[in-house]
């Protein structure tokens, strides 16, 4: 069947893109064996270099992966936190930009667009470095936790507001026409429907989060990425360290991204379910009116 978007290729075309995905095949596969070979050349798949990671009979092994373990509950934390804060300050943020007078919603905009521009970096040194020359001492974590907030707060208070904005008006004038104010259609119909609807997204904003917790380092933190470069220092062997941190990190993002897409099959089925009996109580509606003459 011809596509409606293009054309659908003819032989030679299909014969041509045959041809280049075999050679582009070739070319990366050439150039995976020659890394793997340099690699092997300067013995950096020997179990000197491996052990301390896999092989649980090394004397290393214990130690790193009780390292490993505090420094992904360190990350974790933080994550989590930040998470927690993010939501709720982000929530607060949205709500008051979609009920704020014109008068002085440009004032709530103007600080999510300036968060929204401010590096994720300089929010984290920026908390560590100002908030103790003012006399807030913290525990080094909250710091971590303050920079990632800063940042994350405005991203889902976006997602939040797009939410909102992505329900029928109708919603809220059901609500209005029964008596409600308007921050009881807020809190009773509008967000709850919001966060159904963007709860998908909001897991996605915890991989960023998850991911963004890396940046600690530059102020010492002891989370996953500076831990590995202690051990680094140590066992000197880089790239096997950092694979292992990078395959944790992948995993964990992974299974994030699968409850996403779990969560976003979920409410999708249970919308299709709610949606049915109302099409079929219409149907009923429809079949009588036609057997009544009404």
């Amino acid at each position: 069947m011809t596509s409606v978007l293009y054309d659908a290729p003819g032989p030679k075309a299909r014969t041509r893109t045959l041809i280049s995905s075999i050679v582009a095949g070739v070319i990366v596969l050439g150039v995976v064996v020659f890394v793997i070979v340099r690699l092997a050349n300067q013995g950096q798949f020997t179990a000197a270099k491996w052990g301390p990671l896999l092989d649980p009979t090394n004397g290393d092994f214990g130690p790193v992966w009780n390292l490993f373990g505090q420094a992904l509950v360190a990350t974790l934390s933080a994550a989590g936190l930040t998470l927690v804060f993010s939501l709720v300050i982000g929530t607060l943020l949205a709500v008051t930009r979609v009920t704020a007078n014109r008068y002085y919603r440009w004032l709530v905009v103007g600080v999510i667009e300036f968060l929204r521009g401010v590096p994720v970096v300089i929010a984290i040194f920026f908390a560590a470095r100002v908030l103790p020359q003012v006399g807030i001492d913290l525990p080094i974590m909250w710091y971590l936790v303050i920079g990632l907030t800063l940042y994350n707060c405005v991203i889902i208070a976006e997602i939040v507001r797009a939410g909102i904005n992505a329900l029928p008006r109708g919603q809220a004038e059901a609500g209005y026409s029964l008596g409600l104010t308007q921050g009881q259609v807020l809190r009773s119909i509008l967000l709850p429907q919001a966060f159904r609807i963007m709860l998908p997204a909001l897991i996605s904003q915890l991989v960023v989060i998850v991911k963004d917790t890396s940046l600690g380092f530059i102020i010492s933190y002891e989370e996953f990425v500076r831990t590995a470069n202690i051990i680094i220092q140590t066992l000197q062997n880089p790239i096997q360290t950092y694979v292992v941190v990078a395959a944790i990190f992948i995993l964990i993002n992974y299974s994030l991204g699968k409850l996403a897409e779990y969560v976003e099959r979920r409410l999708s089925r249970g919308r299709k379910t709610a949606a049915a009996p109302a099409d079929a109580e219409q149907e009923a509606d429809a079949a009588v009116g036609a057997v009544t003459g009404g």
